[in-house]
């Protein structure tokens, strides 16, 4: 690891200031368990460190006039037990329990983990099927990206050197809507994923799909929004046979690369299993919530 120079900044406009002093010389450092690795393999070599964990300001958990707010500090596992995001958005709770171990959970920053944008990451999907948006700061000014349009490559995405990512922005999902997260684990329980799957489904009338959401992690460049896959299934009624073919189509829409977790053929295969699964369990949980609720 090289030498750098370390800052430690007690506010968010001094972090800020500082960004915008340095540039791309600066490496932002939250949870770590991302950046800190890539130091020591020489894939990040910042010349200026700087360490947000002084700026309490930016963990917290708020529900706001139908959203929920997620501070860009708050620690996985802190929206893991959660219970404003239990009862309103069940599905990061869920996506976070499978991140990793523990000891990594009580690590790892929900901000810190989108800006380093690792395409084999768990929340990402999740985020993507819940219309999320992430709010981008610097000294200058401040703008709101929707996720769709935040990740651009492997560990890339659109913030510029002077901007840090400060807030997650959630919609909470209608009474009607079912969601699920699964993955597939080769080896141990720290590993990345062969191919994760997240859905989102809205129920309308006779069980027809409202709204429909799914997104692949582990299966291409960035996370992967199936929008093809969407489409077949939007205003159609839910089905085994629908979700088969939307399902089908999915593996279609993945670009995934061989590593030693699967073959690019085997992850396209996997794709398509899961999504189909997925979108079963997405069904099975709207059903339940519909039932809770006395409409079904």
């Amino acid at each position: 690891m090289n030498g750098f120079e370390y800052h430690a900044p007690d506010s968010l406009q001094e972090a800020l200031q500082l960004l915008q002093q340095n540039g791309e010389d600066a490496k932002l450092l939250a949870g770590g368990t991302g950046l800190i690795n890539l130091m020591k393999q020489r894939l990040a070599q910042p010349a200026v460190l700087i360490d947000l964990r002084k700026i309490s300001d930016l963990n917290y958990v708020k529900p706001d006039n139908g959203t929920l707010r997620i501070g860009a500090l708050t620690r996985h596992r802190q929206v893991e037990t959660s219970a404003e995001v239990k009862e309103r958005v069940p599905l990061l709770a869920e996506t976070y329990k499978h991140v990793a171990t523990v000891r990594i959970r009580n690590v790892a920053t929900v901000g810190g983990g989108l800006a380093h944008a690792d395409p084999n990451q768990d929340p990402p999907p999740a985020y993507l099927v819940l219309g999320a948006s992430v709010k981008a700061v610097s000294s200058s000014e401040e703008r709101t990206i929707p996720l769709d349009d935040f990740f651009v490559d492997y560990y890339e995405t659109v913030l510029q050197p002077d901007e840090m990512l400060t807030e997650i922005e959630v919609p909470v999902p209608p009474a009607n809507t079912g969601t699920a997260f699964i993955k597939f684990l080769p080896k141990t329980a720290d590993d990345y994923a062969t191919v994760s799957a997240a859905a989102l489904l809205t129920l309308g009338e006779d069980e027809v799909c409202q709204e429909v959401r799914l997104a692949f992690g582990s299966a291409g460049s960035t996370a992967i929004r199936a929008r093809g896959a969407e489409d077949m299934l939007r205003g159609q009624r839910a089905s085994v046979e629908a979700f088969r073919a939307a399902a089908e189509a999915a593996k279609d829409e993945v670009d995934p690369l061989s590593d030693p977790r699967g073959s690019a053929e085997y992850k396209r295969d996997m794709a398509e299993v899961f999504a189909r699964r997925a979108l079963e369990q997405a069904l099975a949980d709207a059903q339940a919530r519909l039932a809770a609720s006395g409409r079904r």
